[in-house]
């Protein structure tokens, strides 16, 4: 048998292990390996994959995903802000003071919901404002800053409320959360939005390049504090958008929301 007519060895060992080795090096490795957790529990966990606990985690999911794409935004330029969750919180508070039936300041309004939606928005990107203020104008590192505005929303969210839960909120606006499609286009509008923001426009390269290097990107001409200001404004102004998903959601304004999701926040992030 010549050279020419001798058979290749079989090649599918070394293309499952190229394939094995693109998974693991793969930036989706941790969606893959959720898939493969949640199809070998599926058949020994009764109603684990029912149509009502999948739409379940969605439901939660889903607002964790809006406040997770803001926070990625500050985590580019190399911040973090750690209050995210204390301004859903306080968001949710003021907008079920403005829109509850029982005490809300415009309790029977027609423009009640309106300006609830937009007072809630209002407060987390005021609130980013701060955050950015401190750290851009007042030079405080980001942890430190966020930090403590961490702290002082929380205290002054159940102060706000006297630890209570606020009802009676509008039938239209809980109407938000209870049709989960609707949480679905709206995450996804504002998941493609940052997405846009990032890879097609000016800004997008602005934020790489102070992450990659803020002293290089000023010399490059970059308008560094300006962009860093903005960039917690927005993440702010995703986390009230966060705080109207869960206030519709869970159907009270709640001081104390979301309190525990900062690591499920900061983790999808990451």
């Amino acid at each position: 048998m010549t050279a020419a007519e001798t058979p290749n060895p079989p090649a599918a060992p070394a293309n499952a292990w190229q394939f094995v080795r693109r998974g693991l090096l793969s930036d989706y490795l941790v969606l893959w390996l959720s898939v493969v957790y949640f199809a070998v529990l599926a058949p020994f966990t009764p109603g684990f994959a029912s149509e009502s606990n999948l739409q379940t985690i969605l439901a939660y999911a889903l607002p964790i995903l809006v406040v997770s794409v803001g926070l990625t935004l500050v985590l580019i330029i190399g911040g973090i802000d750690l209050s995210v969750t204390s301004m859903i919180a306080l968001a949710s508070v003021v907008g079920g003071k403005i829109m509850s039936a029982d005490e809300g300041w415009l309790a029977g309004n027609a423009l009640a919901i309106p300006v609830g939606l937009l007072a809630m928005l209002l407060v987390g990107a005021t609130l980013g404002a701060v955050n950015g203020f401190a750290v851009t104008v007042c030079r405080i590192p980001a942890f430190i800053a966020t930090l403590t505005t961490m702290m002082f929303v929380s205290g002054l969210a159940i102060w706000f409320t006297l630890s209570r839960k606020i009802g009676g909120l509008p039938p239209n606006f809980l109407l938000i959360g209870q049709q989960l499609w609707i949480v679905a286009a709206i995450t996804g509008v504002a998941t493609w939005l940052a997405h846009s923001a990032l890879a097609r426009t000016l800004y997008g390269r602005w934020l790489y390049a102070i992450g990659h290097n803020t002293r290089a990107a000023l010399v490059s001409g970059v308008p560094v504090q300006r962009v860093i200001f903005f960039t917690y404004v927005v993440c702010g102004l995703f986390a009230g958008l966060a705080a109207i998903l869960l206030t519709a959601g869970l159907e009270t304004g709640n001081p104390e929301m979301a309190r525990d999701n900062l690591l499920d926040i900061v983790g999808a992030v990451v």
